[in-house]
C-alpha cells in the first residue's frame, strides 16, 4: 500500500499531504507484529501500553523541543493567535495538545439554526447504512451493533439504516469536542475496549477497528424546544493508541463552569462538551434515517479519484477525507423532514 495519505483542506479546495504522526510505529505494528506475534499485538494496544506509549511519544520525546519553542508550536499547526493562554504557558506537550482556543472568535458557527456542525478540528469521511445510498459505508471503519453495544437493542433500532460521519483527530489538532447539534441528553455511557490506533493504515488493517475501541456514547434528543429538530442523534468518543481518556466537561458558555453529562441536561449547540487526553482519536455521529442531508462539497470531495487516500487503497473505492474546522457546516435537515413538519402545523 502506498505510504501517502492525502486530503482535501476544505477552506482552500487544496489537496494537502499528511505527515502521520508516528507512522513507521504503527506499520510496524499492524503488520509484523500484529500477523507474526498476535499475543504481543493485544498487549502493546492495551490501556498501559498505550499509556506507556504515550508518555515516552508526547512527555519525553516532546518536553524538551515545547517550553518557549514558538517555532516548533507553528511546526505543530499550532497557531498561537488562536490560543487562548499565552505561548510561555504552552511549555509541555500535553499542554500544547489539551489546549484552549477562542472558538468564539475563531471558530464561527453557519448562521442558520438549523445547521448540524462539526465537533471538531478534524478530518471527515461522511457515510451511510442504506443499501440505496451512494454513500453506503456498512462496516468498514466500524460494526454498527458492535459501537453501540451489543446491549443496546433499543438504539441499534433507532439508527438502522441513517447515516453517519466519522471525525478523525490528528495530534496537532484542537482536542476539544463541541456538540454538533442543541438538545437534552438521554444517556451516556462508557464501553470498555482497546486502543486501536486511527492512523488510516491501521484503520484499513484491523476490520472495524473504531467498535473495537474504548468508547462513550452520548445519545441526544434534538426534537425538544430549542433543540436542532433532526430527531436523535448519537455522539460517540472513540479513544485511540496514546489517548487515556476522554473527560466530559460541557460548558454553556465558553469554558466557564465545565460539568459532567447527566440525562436530561440541555446542550446548546457549538459548545465544549468533552476532551481528549493526547494524541490522535476519533469521533463519530449516527442520525437517524432520512433527517439529514450531508454538505455537497463533503459528499464531492470523498469520492475524488484524483487524491491519494490509504483509505481509497485499502477499501477499494474512493475514499477521501475532507479537513474541517471545529463548528462548521457538515449537513442540514433533511428537506423532505422539513417539508413534513411545516405540512403538520
Amino acid at each position: 500500500m502506498s505510504l501517502n495519505h492525502q486530503y482535501i483542506e476544505r477552506s482552500s479546495g487544496r489537496v494537502c499531504q499528511e505527515k502521520l504522526f508516528g507512522d513507521q510505529l504503527v506499520r510496524f505494528l499492524y503488520h509484523p507484529v500484529r500477523e507474526r506475534a498476535p499475543a504481543l499485538f493485544r498487549m502493546l494496544t492495551g490501556s498501559r501500553s498505550s499509556a506507556a506509549l504515550a508518555f515516552f511519544n508526547y512527555d519525553l520525546a516532546l518536553a524538551g523541543r515545547v517550553g518557549g519553542n514558538e517555532r516548533f508550536l507553528r511546526e505543530c499547526g499550532v497557531d498561537l493567535s488562536e490560543c487562548l493562554d499565552p505561548v510561555e504557558k504552552l511549555d509541555t506537550a500535553r499542554k500544547v495538545f489539551e489546549r484552549k482556543i477562542r472558538y468564539w472568535y475563531c471558530r464561527p458557527m453557519p448562521e442558520d439554526p438549523g445547521a448540524i456542525v462539526s465537533p471538531a478540528d478534524a478530518r471527515v469521511i461522511v457515510g451511510s447504512f442504506r443499501e440505496t445510498s451512494h454513500l453506503f459505508l456498512k462496516d468498514k471503519f466500524f460494526s454498527f451493533d458492535e459501537l453501540l453495544g451489543y446491549d443496546q437493542r433499543r438504539w441499534q433500532a433507532v439508527f438502522a439504516g441513517g447515516d453517519f460521519a466519522v471525525f478523525r483527530l490528528t495530534p496537532d489538532k484542537y482536542h476539544y469536542n463541541h456538540t454538533p447539534v442543541a438538545g437534552e441528553v438521554v444517556v451516556s455511557y462508557e464501553l470498555d475496549g482497546t486502543f486501536h490506533s486511527c492512523n488510516p493504515q491501521a484503520v484499513v488493517t484491523v476490520a472495524t477497528p473504531y467498535s473495537k475501541n474504548r468508547r462513550v456514547v452520548t445519545i441526544i434528543d434534538t426534537d425538544v424546544a430549542g433543540g436542532s429538530g433532526v430527531g436523535y442523534v448519537a455522539m460517540i468518543e472513540v479513544v485511540a493508541l496514546m489517548i487515556g481518556e476522554v473527560v466530559q466537561c460541557y460548558s454553556a458558555e465558553r469554558y466557564a463552569d465545565p460539568q459532567p453529562l447527566q440525562p436530561g441536561m440541555f446542550l446548546r449547540k457549538g459548545q465544549p462538551k468533552s476532551l481528549y487526553r493526547p494524541g490522535s482519536s476519533t469521533d463519530i455521529l449516527i442520525f437517524e434515517p432520512g433527517c439529514i442531508e450531508f454538505a455537497e462539497d463533503l459528499q464531492v470531495n470523498q469520492q475524488r479519484n484524483d487524491v491519494s487516500s490509504r483509505f481509497s487503497l485499502g477499501f477499494g473505492r474512493p475514499l477521501v477525507e475532507t479537513d474541517i474546522a471545529v463548528r462548521s457546516l457538515i449537513a442540514r435537515p433533511a428537506s423532505r423532514i422539513q417539508s413534513n413538519k411545516e405540512a403538520s402545523r
